[in-house]
Order: C-alpha cells, then sequence, then structure tokens
C-alpha cells in the first residue's frame, strides 16, 4: 500500500546564509586556495577585489564582517569544489584542473576565468561543472 510522505517545505526556514555559515565557507575557501595554489592576488580577485590587507586577515583565521556579495562568491566556490569532488574520484584530479587550459572558458584555466573578478564569472564555471556532471 502507497504511503504520502509528508512534503517539505519549499521555502528554508533560514533563507539566508548565516554569518557563522559565511565564515565557515571563508576558512574552507582559504584551504581551497591552497590547494588550487592560486596566488594571493588571484585569490583577492575571485573575491571580487579584497583588499590585501583584508585578505591577510582571513588567511589568519578573521574574516571580519561577510556581505551579501562576498557570501554569494563564497557560495559560488563550495559549488565549484563540489561539483569538481563529484566529477574527479582524485581530488588531486579536481585541484589541478582548475589550472589548465580549458576550450569551454577561450582557452584560459578556470582560475584566470574566475579571477577576472566579476560574480558571473565565478557562476560561469560553476555552471559549466553543473552541465559536465549532468545538472542541468
Amino acid at each position: 500500500m502507497l504511503q504520502e510522505i509528508p512534503r517539505t517545505q519549499a521555502a528554508p526556514e533560514v533563507p539566508e546564509i548565516t554569518a557563522e555559515e559565511a565564515e565557515a565557507m571563508a576558512r574552507a575557501v582559504i584551504r581551497l586556495f591552497e590547494k588550487w595554489n592560486v596566488s594571493d592576488a588571484q585569490a583577492r580577485e575571485i573575491l571580487g577585489g579584497l583588499a590585501a590587507r583584508t585578505y591577510a586577515r582571513w588567511k589568519a583565521g578573521e574574516p571580519g564582517r561577510i556581505d551579501r556579495d562576498l557570501t554569494t562568491r563564497l557560495s559560488l566556490l563550495m559549488g565549484i569544489h563540489k561539483g569538481l569532488r563529484y566529477l574527479f574520484s582524485d581530488p588531486e584530479r579536481g585541484y589541478d584542473w582548475v589550472k589548465k587550459p580549458n576550450r569551454g572558458f577561450g582557452g584560459r584555466s578556470p582560475v584566470e576565468t574566475m579571477a577576472q573578478g566579476d560574480i558571473f564569472s565565478l557562476a560561469r564555471v560553476r555552471s559549466y561543472l553543473d552541465a559536465e556532471r549532468g545538472g542541468w
């Protein structure tokens, strides 16, 4: 006999990323940039032109207040990381992928694409990975 499963709410109870979640993502992204061998200058551009002093504080574990734009960037980076983990069973291959030239990005590497600084470049890399794994 079939039994109806209660539906989940369409809108989450907490619609925004909390400050604690944003700080956790900031810490994770710093570690991710290390795995990707991203320079500080590239990392700051990927994060929307973060000031050198601010980025140094992030690396020291003190991200401070994270605004909506930066939270969105962090979320996209976590999605990129997740997509790479789905695509590559060996994490090192995923870490290496971001530095390799890719026809999908006009011959540039995904890191070079993301380091253009605009949020759309991050979204483009995320969408590419989602499409590669059949997410679209």
